[in-house]
């Protein structure tokens, strides 16, 4: 009985690393240059997980406007989900981290405009600091 569990356990730790490890793609868009520290995107079993996007332009440029800013992230996110074969309606998770929470009533009519009903789960943090220089960061989890 022990071996035969022992196995079986084998057999299940295989299955995994064969689901988890083979099929995992970076989705890079074109013209984005590698990080090294990091990937856009990652897709694996369907699920596509987009790292932090700001409110940078391609030129590295964050827009003055707060509301420019957050459309702009919301772009850079729509950016790796259109090169995964996504749009903003596969998204089912967003989370975003604000600098400053009086921002938020305007992060979240930006945001109603973008993703339309049934909307997406979010969690959305107050930071004290963000790594970049803006003013916010989001990152989602979008399903096909």
């Amino acid at each position: 009985m022990r071996q035969w569990i022992s196995g079986a356990l084998i057999l299940i730790g295989l299955c995994a690393g064969m689901t988890f490890g083979l099929d995992k793609q970076i989705i890079r868009p074109k013209g984005t240059k590698p990080d090294g520290n990091y990937s856009p995107g990652i897709l694996i079993d369907g699920t596509l997980y987009v790292s932090g996007q700001g409110g940078e332009d391609a030129n590295g440029k964050i827009p003055d406007d707060f509301d420019a800013e957050v459309k702009q992230s919301l772009d850079n996110i729509g950016v790796v989900l259109k090169e995964a074969g996504m749009s903003p309606a596969d998204v089912v998770s967003v989370q975003v981290y604000l600098n400053d929470g009086a921002l938020f009533p305007r992060m979240n009519a930006v945001y109603r405009a973008y993703f339309k009903d049934p909307r997406p789960t979010r969690t959305t943090v107050v930071v004290a600091k963000l790594v970049g220089p803006g003013r916010i960061e989001i990152t989602v989890t979008a399903r096909k």
